[in-house]
């Protein structure tokens, strides 16, 4: 009895040291400089008997932000950064107001992409499972007005993030699937000339 005793205790022990929580999940992601790759969007409209998707590629820059370039159904480039939301235009990069739905739904999604826990924890419960390289987020809204768009938000991944879905309360959801991510030392000239610009 007792050698059992001993043996369930250091399976606990080593249970224990295997875990996998929201500080290495947030080291994990904040490893590369740069984390690249296309991205699929599904929007699930109860009114619609079909998801309305959108394709593109993203470039997410730890010191920089992150370039998300919408290429169907139509093309248009959004940058978001410490300096706010911006989307491209004729001429050039323009500031998008700060405070819209689509800005808010923004920086949850950059807070996602970069890993940056303690960011989403100021306004989420979060729940993660799984190891470093197979694990699930659960993010539950805290405040009243998230609470309000919001049901839930699941984000999945290994060494980047692969996938998130966002349930909202009126039944529509939205799941951004990105599973062909790599990551790179520095940008190239042309994400480079997308930031400081």
């Amino acid at each position: 009895m007792r050698r059992l005793i001993q043996t369930l205790a250091l399976m606990l022990v080593a249970l224990h040291a295997q875990a996998f929580d929201l500080h290495e999940l947030s080291t994990q992601m904040a490893k590369p400089a740069v984390v690249r790759g296309p991205f699929v969007q599904e929007k699930h409209l109860r009114a619609l008997p079909m998801p309305l998707t959108s394709q593109g590629n993203f470039v997410l820059a730890r010191d920089f932000g992150l370039l998300w370039l919408l290429k169907t159904p139509l093309q248009q480039d959004y940058r978001i950064s410490p300096k706010g939301i911006a989307r491209r235009d004729a001429l050039g990069w323009q500031m998008l107001p700060e405070r819209n739905a689509g800005s808010e739904q923004n920086r949850l999604f950059f807070a996602v992409l970069q890993g940056d826990t303690s960011a989403l924890e100021r306004d989420f419960e979060l729940q993660l499972s799984g190891d470093s390289q197979h694990w699930q987020l659960a993010l539950t809204p805290r405040s009243l007005l998230l609470k309000q768009i919001f049901t839930q938000i699941r984000i999945s991944g290994g060494p980047y993030v692969e996938r998130i879905e966002l349930s909202e309360t009126q039944g529509d959801s939205t799941v951004l699937r990105m599973p062909q991510s790599t990551s790179a030392m520095t940008l190239t000239d042309a994400e480079r000339k997308d930031f400081v610009q």
